[in-house]
Formats: structure tokens, C-alpha cells, sequence
């Protein structure tokens, strides 16, 4: 079962995630490849994107709400 720390790393980490891509100069259009980056894992381990996608298709999704107080 992962801690509250883990979760809320794992959280701030996506969001990052959705920073980066959103940053980029353009919106990525559909069947472009998102640029490759490099975040901590909820273990501490660097995962790389190019890394994941060398497997298959990935998603990434954040659910910011999901741990906020209402």
C-alpha cells in the first residue's frame, strides 16, 4: 500500500509531467511524439519517458483534484 508521501510525490511528479509537455512551444498534433524526459518514480528511480514507450503506448493522466480537500 503506498504512503501518503509516495502518493503526493507520485501527484506532484505527474503534474510536472503535464508541465513539461505543456510548455512546449506548440501543442503537439495528433501521432506526434511527445519530447523524451526524465522524472523520479515513486521508488526514487529516474524513469524516462523513451524508456517507457520502448515497451508500447503509454497514457498520462493526472487527477489533481483527486487529493485536494473539498
Amino acid at each position: 500500500m503506498p504512503t501518503t508521501r509516495a502518493v503526493s510525490r507520485s501527484l506532484v511528479l505527474s503534474v510536472l509531467a503535464v508541465l513539461v509537455l505543456a510548455s512546449a512551444a506548440v501543442a503537439l498534433e495528433v501521432g506526434q511524439k511527445a519530447p523524451d524526459f526524465s522524472l523520479n518514480g515513486t521508488d526514487g528511480k529516474p524513469v524516462k519517458l523513451s524508456e517507457l514507450t520502448a515497451k508500447g503506448p503509454i497514457v498520462i493522466y493526472t487527477f489533481i483534484a483527486a487529493f485536494t480537500p473539498t
